[in-house]
């Protein structure tokens, strides 16, 4: 039987050049958001690594090597879901991709999602970012069981394509998790915009989770981790400071407002569809 209610708990850490300090940073905001009730804990986009194409290789670890051991204890000794947020993931062949793991309260692996799409941009004036000139992009869309709820993860950019979390919700998702680190160029613009559309779109919850704003960085965070439930409203968000915020979703809120404005009854799938290749 599923559970309607659950806390999360978002953890805006600041992240530093120190992949060790990091880690200890990310236990000590893990065991306050333990100790406020979190049932679900949310790290950000390269938790552990700065946001920089040259630390991306010197940070890159295995799956099941240091940060997955971390993440995995983690969630066992405080007993909550825990979305990892992301970090430099490297294959046996050396290639790297941008990666989150999720584990169940009891530590054990849930899902694993490689980023799909890969932040290349310049914007005049603005934010200059190639992904691609380090990581390859994952192959998948990732959505997961829980005892609450379907789940389901993408990562900072793949948040700008509706279809990927229209087909979360098909599958089954009433709730979208998103480790992010927007710009101080596309943050003020588009974050909150972005979470809003996909809860609204899909009627379902969305959580952005971002590091901290580090104005010395040579990438500068935008901040401002929250939650937006399916009716579109932010019912919690945090500034631009290191911060932990907690917040308690009613999981049923997705049944009203779908009985309320019935959008998945009025979809024409004779006229358009989606389906994964």
């Amino acid at each position: 039987m599923k559970r309607d209610k659950l806390k999360l708990a978002l953890l805006q850490m600041p992240v530093t050049t120190d992949k060790a300090a990091n880690l200890e940073t990310a236990a000590r905001m893990l065991a306050e958001a333990a100790v406020q009730g979190a049932e679900l804990a949310i790290l950000p986009e390269m938790f552990n690594c700065p946001y920089q194409n040259d630390q991306f290789p010197l940070f890159a670890e295995l799956e099941g090597e240091q940060t997955w051991q971390f993440l995995q204890e983690q969630a066992k000794k405080h007993g909550l879901i825990l979305v990892g947020g992301s970090i430099p993931e490297k294959d046996e062949e050396g290639h790297l991709y941008n990666t989150c793991y999720v584990f169940g309260a009891e530590g054990r692996p849930l899902a694993k999602h490689r980023k799909v799409h890969l932040f290349d941009v310049d914007i005049p004036g603005g934010q200059y970012f190639k992904e691609s000139d380090t990581l390859r992009p994952g192959d998948k869309l990732t959505v997961f069981n829980t005892p609450y709820c379907r789940m389901g993860v993408m990562i900072c950019y793949d948040l700008r394509f509706p279809e990927m979390a229209r087909i979360m919700a098909l599958q089954g998702a009433r709730l979208v998790i998103v480790p992010g680190a927007f710009n101080l160029t596309t943050g003020p613009a588009h974050w909150e915009l972005l979470l809003r559309s996909r809860a609204v779109d899909n009627q379902i919850f969305t959580v952005g989770v971002a590091p901290a704003r580090d104005e010395r960085a040579s990438y500068v965070s935008y901040g401002h981790s929250m939650v937006v439930d399916p009716w579109g409203q932010v019912v919690g968000q945090l500034g631009a400071e290191p911060g932990l915020l907690t917040v308690e979703l009613d999981l049923t809120r997705v049944d009203q407002v779908r009985q309320a404005m019935p959008l998945w009854q009025h979809r024409r799938p004779d006229l358009y569809t989606l389906k994964l290749t």
